[in-house]
This record gives structure tokens, sequence and C-alpha cells, in this order.
């Protein structure tokens, strides 16, 4: 995922929402463009998968338990994390495949329609509250997430 300089911990997540939006457009425009094309989408789903693997685990790490002790809706949080069990299930399926076939597009299609609705969720439900609770420091946070996923993109790269 990109990142992103002094942005709090709402912007940094977002930004990575949109990044991975643009790698699912991608994944989306092959397969449907050019289905032969099995070289150049399978290192796309494997990206897609590793950039939504350490996403999800910022949130997890850092994002979430902050949340938890600041608001008052840990049903959100809840929901949140559930999805995200259901990404990693995708995840690791998209893993599993040894190249881009129509069912790997199927789960990269299911993927994202997965992502889209969690985004969804955290952009208008989560990302609020957070904004509007007194004594949450987003800039710290979005320090700490920023800080935490570089170390999991270096570790991923390595």
């Amino acid at each position: 995922m990109p990142t992103v300089a002094m942005k709090d911990a709402c912007d940094l997540l977002d930004a990575d929402h949109i990044a991975v939006k643009h790698l699912f457009v991608e994944y989306a425009r092959l397969a449907m463009a050019a289905p032969a094309a099995v070289a150049e989408r399978q290192p796309i789903a494997a990206r897609i998968c590793a950039e939504l693997t350490v996403h999800a685990q910022i949130e997890e790490e850092i994002f979430y338990p902050a949340l938890r002790e600041a608001i008052a809706s840990p049903g959100l949080l809840d929901r949140a994390e559930a999805e995200h069990q259901q990404a990693k299930e995708l995840i690791a399926q998209i893993q599993a495949a040894k190249r881009a076939t129509p069912a790997l597009d199927d789960l990269v299609s299911e993927l994202a329609r997965a992502v889209e609705l969690h985004v969804k969720e955290e952009r208008d439900d989560l990302f609020p509250k957070a904004r509007s609770t007194p004594g949450l420091d987003l800039e710290a946070l979005g320090a700490r997430l920023q800080e935490r996923q570089q170390e999991l993109q270096a570790a991923v790269r390595r």
C-alpha cells in the first residue's frame, strides 16, 4: 500500500482502500479484456492478497483495539473483525491457486465485493465514530499504523 505522510489513522487506512481498489479494477480489466493473460493476473492477485493482509493486520493490532477502548460501539468492531475473517479465508484460497483460472477470477471478484462492503462500513460508520470520539488521537494512531505497516511491508518484500 502507498505510504501516507502526516495523515490521521482514518486517512491512512482509506488510502489503502483506494490503492487496493485500483488493483481489483486492474485485475478485472485483465480478466475481461484478456482472459488468456494468466501471467499478468496472477501477480496482481498475489499483490492484492499481500496488501490486504498487511492492512488487516495493522487494523487488528492497532486501530481496532484503540477504538474498542474509546468508543461505545463494540458491534461495529465485531462486524469489522468478522469481515476480516471472511477476507482472510478468501485470501487463503487465492494464495493456494497456482495460476489464474476462471475459478481464481471468481475468488478475486468475491474478495473485491467483500472488501467493498467492508470499506463502505468503515467509511460510513467506523471512521466517523473515530473522528468524533474525544481524546482519540488519530494523528498519533496514524503514525503508529504507518510505522507498523512499513515493518510488515518490508517483511513481505524479504
